[in-house]
């Protein structure tokens, strides 16, 4: 008779425990500092094998970007390079994967290559398992398959392609009605197996220009990964991580876990163990149904430490932790081959980031004045509203990230601008929903005011809600509730960034350049020099 896999995991995991206390003083479940000591008995050893997993998500190819954390720099590819090693040593039974988004949206030393230099990268450091991410198909399949398998470019020529399998039970070629990755992979451990299903996330047809995804369709998540655990278990797969570019979130104490990857967790067959998730850059440590999820962050700011324990005999899983790790730099040197390998390609794009495409009049601040307009902020979201071609646009304070100084202007010096690489998202709001985004700027946290184009309006500090008075268009006329006007916002606007959720109500979605890329072309069509200036868009009451 064969017990439900649940029930079977829980006696499994008592077992563990009984025979690990039985055998030694004391016994963490999946620390592998305890597994593999002198001090444990042959049997236990031999029972049981501890295994890691390293994971990232979203590292979009910030090969040589640092950031900050709490005051402290964290990130770049040397350094993240260092943390994987340094936990590799620590457990010969390491795998290294990764949950999607690797590339897309890069930093010019890779996007500049087709992000050829992401992918070998990953091959340094021997990942051993992706899952494509929704930015994966930012140029298409083709190119995506030519990352992964292989193939020629014309910028680029040869790339060899990804020395570790990419796994994707979701995406299905429409002519085919197959899978256009592998559903999953098997990776054998001392002998046992591990399955690896991969998914991507199903909303990517909406969030990246049509011919992206051109000849493939996405499906549910959590029936493609009911399908191949099916598959594994016919294979005596016991042990199964699922790696999908889903997002969600938890407490950093592991409560309050929330969004899809959390309802698919509860959805999908109990034999699965862990999920990796991805997508929106958060924090996620939390055990949900019985699967530890876990996301760590993005841009290899942080990565997952998950460790398991897994019985021979039953091949499953019998405990599972987990630890999300922030590389800062200061607790670590960088990898010296990592570092000379980004030193080569920093070399490469040299005369492309020293580029010069304009020439300021005078320093273009990204400052507010007491209404919340800014001089560079106009011509950010004037650049956008250009680029595709809308009544209005709207630009998030916290993606400008440097003024632009006065005299000549280089590629690189505008990259520091806009340094996210966000994707511009067109879509279509009603006036009412453009009132009630404009009275989303006054959260009860922090005030965050959005840099516009194509509309003015005023607005009155004194109200304790609904703050926006009258909203004015280019002709002196108000803003007419009921009538639907195109919009545009970057890609972190668009999916509810900094709590504008009124972005996800939009309908005719359509994605277009990279916001750096709109402004660089509205620029150089500027006459020279060029300048910009607060102008009243915005203006307070009292």
């Amino acid at each position: 008779m064969k017990l439900s896999s649940k029930l079977v995991k829980t006696t499994v995991s008592a077992l563990a425990l009984s025979a690990a206390l039985s055998s030694a003083s004391v016994f963490a479940a999946g620390q592998p500092d305890h597994l593999g000591k002198k001090q444990q008995t042959n049997s236990y050893s031999y029972r049981y094998i501890d295994v890691q997993l390293l994971g990232i998500n979203d590292f979009h190819g910030q090969l040589d970007v640092t950031r900050n954390v709490g005051g402290r720099a964290v990130g770049r590819a040397d350094y993240l390079a260092a943390y994987l090693k340094q936990r590799e040593r620590e457990n010969k039974n390491t795998l290294l994967v990764h949950a999607g988004d690797a590339v897309g949206a890069s930093s010019p030393v890779s996007a500049l290559l087709q992000d050829e230099p992401t992918i070998e990268f990953l091959n340094k450091l021997g990942f051993d398992v992706g899952v494509p991410g929704n930015h994966e198909f930012d140029e298409g399949v083709d190119e995506m398959l030519r990352l992964i398998y292989g193939g020629t470019h014309p910028k680029t020529g040869y790339f060899r392609g990804a020395d570790f399998p990419y796994v994707s039970a979701n995406v299905i070629d429409k002519k085919t009605g197959k899978p256009i990755l592998p559903p999953y992979v098997i990776k054998k451990v001392k002998g046992i197996p591990i399955g690896f299903i991969g998914v991507t996330l199903s909303d990517t047809p909406s969030i990246v220009i049509p011919s992206g995804v051109a000849g493939v369709a996405f499906t549910d998540e959590a029936e493609a990964i009911n399908e191949a655990v099916k598959q594994l278990k016919r294979r005596g797969v016991r042990a199964i991580v699922v790696l999908a570019h889903n997002p969600g979130v938890s407490n950093k104490d592991g409560s309050n876990a929330s969004g899809e990857i959390v309802d698919i967790a509860k959805t999908v067959d109990d034999e699965v163990d862990v999920i990796f998730a991805g997508h929106n850059h958060a924090y996620l440590n939390a055990e949900v149904d019985g699967k530890l999820l876990v996301q760590s962050y993005s841009y290899g700011t942080a990565f997952s430490d998950v460790d398991l324990t897994i019985d021979r005999r039953t091949k499953d899983v019998v405990a599972k932790k987990a630890e999300i790790v922030t590389t800062y730099q200061d607790s670590i040197k960088p990898d010296p081959k990592i570092t000379k390998f980004i030193d080569k390609y920093e070399a490469k794009v040299s005369p492309i980031i020293n580029q010069v495409i304009g020439m300021a009049k005078t320093t273009i601040s990204a400052e507010q004045n007491a209404s919340g307009e800014s001089a560079l902020g106009n011509l950010i979201a004037d650049a956008q509203r250009t680029a595709m071609k809308t009544d209005f646009a709207f630009m998030n304070p916290g993606g400008i990230r440097a003024n632009i100084e006065q005299g000549e202007v280089t590629w690189g010096e505008l990259y520091n601008v806009q340094p996210f690489s966000n994707q511009l998202v067109k879509m279509t709001l009603t006036g009412e929903q453009i009132r009630k985004l404009l009275n989303q700027q006054w959260q009860s946290n922090q005030t965050r005011m959005l840099q516009i184009s194509g509309l003015t309006y005023t607005w009155d500090a004194s109200k304790p809600t609904d703050k926006v008075v009258d909203i004015y268009l280019p002709n002196g006329a108000k803003l007419d509730p009921n009538a639907e006007y195109t919009v545009t916002a970057n890609s972190f606007l668009a999916d509810g960034g900094d709590n504008f959720t009124v972005f996800t109500e939009g309908k005719n979605r359509e994605v277009g350049p990279v916001d750096l890329e709109a402004l660089i072309h509205y620029i150089q069509q500027l006459p020279q020099p060029f300048d910009a200036q607060i102008e009243g868009r915005i203006q307070q009451l009292r």
